[in-house]
């Protein structure tokens, strides 16, 4: 017959392995979506692959550094993560794409709150992205 102690160590293993299984579900999902958005023009890559790294770290630590050392993002990946660093042509991507959707929604016409409230969101938003860093030059050693 287990003791109490075993009995409160084999939930806690089993607690463990069943956050283990959602982040790492969480961040294969984000990969695959991912990967999608490496073909499919409207759907974004990197920011799927942030998601995924931050699963990673919880879920496997060695996925994490796999996709942190992946020749086409790596180093896109390693920059945000180790200094919240946006490359130009992201940022302008970003910016443009919600400028071009607040313009559809106001050609939609739903409403001055409704314009007002999305467009201080995506303002906020516009600010945080182009305050954030560029990516050093070099690749750090």
């Amino acid at each position: 017959m287990m003791n109490r102690r075993a009995v409160d160590e084999s939930k806690d293993m089993g607690m463990a392995k069943g956050r283990r299984r959602l982040w790492l579900l969480v961040g294969h999902g984000a990969v695959g979506l991912a990967t999608a958005g490496a073909f499919l023009p409207i759907l974004p890559t990197v920011p799927f692959l942030l998601v995924a790294g931050w699963a990673y770290a919880r879920g496997n630590p060695e996925l994490r550094e796999r996709m942190r050392n992946d020749p086409r993002f790596g180093r896109t990946v390693r920059e945000w993560q180790d200094r919240g660093a946006i490359p130009v042509k992201a940022k302008v991507m970003a910016v443009g794409g919600m400028s071009s959707s607040f313009a559809v929604l106001a050609i939609s016409s739903p409403g001055y709150p409704v314009l007002a409230g999305t467009g201080l969101a995506m303002a906020a938003v516009a600010v945080y992205v182009v305050s954030r860093p560029p990516p050093s030059d070099k690749e750090p050693d």
